[in-house]
């Protein structure tokens, strides 16, 4: 499986503590603003002259949109101008709206049920009107409209007998209160990351396939991996009474709220994590190319997908046609998280292109991640799975200065490498999954964010 060489591609830094500080900074576009050519005026001052006018725009910039309420500044905030000038540094704005959304795809791992024994196992624990009571999020200021299960398309028992719908997550909208503080009626829909036997045998697939998303008009060229595209249309077809597709859930739903608060203000944000990111973007995607948030011909609601430790999910011209299609995507991305970097560990946006000018035969086999990254740097090597955990992430975003890793709920990432393993037992598949040795110290660091090309 494509796994197999990412586990033992030796490029991947699993194996040290941190980058230093003295890190160098990443290639950029930002701020570069081009002057006329003068006679007489040597290359070094235009430099000075650029660079000085691109500090006044930015320092500007920086002070209006700091004295701005989220109200006014939320369409920058979710990605209207593609963040420029509000990674580097972070404007605060952003990072508190990062890690709300990132508290609400929490929420998911929270309320998901892991106990075998339980009448809820594998779905959520909690009725919908109060989810957000029961994991501490009563004063959000959103409630929960519909709960999202999907339905892998593979056929791997699990305690609770044969593989069926599991709960992934949640579609919340802001409450009335909440539009005055956020400027807009927020629709907001997250996903939890892999945890069943069948997610984890999806993730694995590793194969690009046509999305055919559109019926109106197939687009081909636009090919998504194929273990994200079961998550998200498989359905229980063969069942009576069993649950339409993850994605007929979710478009139902969405036009319900589009249609039901039409006229007003509105913003459509998706977010999720692992596995999770790639469902948010399927969906993000799809919205977009069925014309759903289109309100006319000349006014769309912005679709944002806030996306951590997010894997790719197609090729360039699925990275292509979003990016037609205005979908804004934040990439927080750890850089010595293995997840981020799959699928296409060999065959990605970094390979498809031969010197920067020449376009290989093979490129539309190449996957390529979409949107914005703010990276982050950290790793544990008493704690190596914290690389991809979601409470790293914002807890890094909190405190960039100092990680402290505190654990209150059930650590999914290891429940869910026990099921596999079991399952590997039982199937004799999988052979090459081994739980890594403990070392010992930690780093941490915030470094820069860059465009994905």
């Amino acid at each position: 499986m494509a796994s197999t060489s990412f586990m033992s591609n030796p490029n991947m830094n699993m194996s040290h503590v941190a980058f230093s500080d003295s890190i160098s900074r990443r290639s950029h576009s930002f701020g570069q603003v081009p002057l006329p050519k003068k006679t007489g005026t040597s290359s070094t001052r235009q430099a000075i002259f650029a660079s000085l006018a691109a500090t006044a725009v930015a320092t500007s910039r920086a002070q209006l949109k700091t004295s701005s309420s989220l109200a006014h500044f939320w369409r920058e905030i979710h990605g209207s101008d593609d963040w420029e000038y509000l990674l580097e540094p972070l404007h605060p704005l952003l990072r508190q709206e990062i890690i709300r959304y990132g508290e609400f795809v929490t929420a998911c791992y929270k309320a998901f049920d892991l106990e075998p024994n339980s009448k809820r196992y594998l779905n959520c624990k909690y009725g919908r009107k109060n989810m957000f009571r029961e994991v501490g999020m009563e004063n959000c200021g959103y409630e929960v409209t519909k709960y999202i299960y999907a339905t892998p398309d593979i056929n791997i028992p699990t305690q609770s007998g044969a593989s069926c719908g599991r709960w992934v997550g949640y579609v919340a909208v802001s409450s009335d209160d909440s539009v005055r503080r956020l400027g807009r009626r927020d629709i907001v829909i997250t996903f939890r990351g892999t945890v069943t036997n069948s997610e984890w045998i999806a993730n694995l697939m590793s194969s690009l396939t046509p999305a055919r998303l559109d019926p109106h008009n197939p687009r081909p060229d636009v090919k998504v991996e194929a273990g994200f595209l079961s998550l998200y249309t498989s359905d229980e077809s063969t069942s009576k009474f069993g649950l339409g597709s993850c994605r007929e859930q979710l478009l139902s739903e969405v036009s319900r709220l589009l249609t039901k608060y039409k006229g007003e203000e509105l913003s459509i944000t998706v977010a999720g994590h692992s596995m999770g990111s790639s469902l948010a973007l399927l969906l993000a995607y799809d919205i977009a190319e069925l014309g759903l948030n289109k309100q006319n011909s000349s006014r769309h609601i912005p679709i944002t997908v806030f996306s951590f430790g997010g894997p790719r999910v197609g090729n360039a011209g699925f990275k292509e046609r979003c990016e037609e299609l205005g979908v804004k995507v934040l990439r927080i991305v750890n850089v010595n998280d293995p997840i981020t970097k799959m699928p296409g560990v060999l065959f990605n946006e970094n390979f498809r292109v031969l010197g920067g000018r020449y376009e290989l035969p093979w490129s539309c086999s190449c996957y390529s991640h979409v949107g914005i990254e703010l990276v982050l740097d950290f790793f544990n090597m008493k704690n190596p799975s914290c690389v991809h955990d979601l409470e790293t992430y914002i807890n890094l975003l909190r405190c960039p200065k100092r990680l402290d890793i505190h654990r209150h709920s059930v650590d999914l990432l290891d429940r869910a490498r026990e099921m596999l393993l079991t399952s590997a037992q039982n199937f004799n598949m999988l052979p090459w999954i081994r739980t890594t040795a403990d070392q010992t110290n930690s780093t941490v660091n915030l470094v820069q964010s860059q465009k994905t090309y």
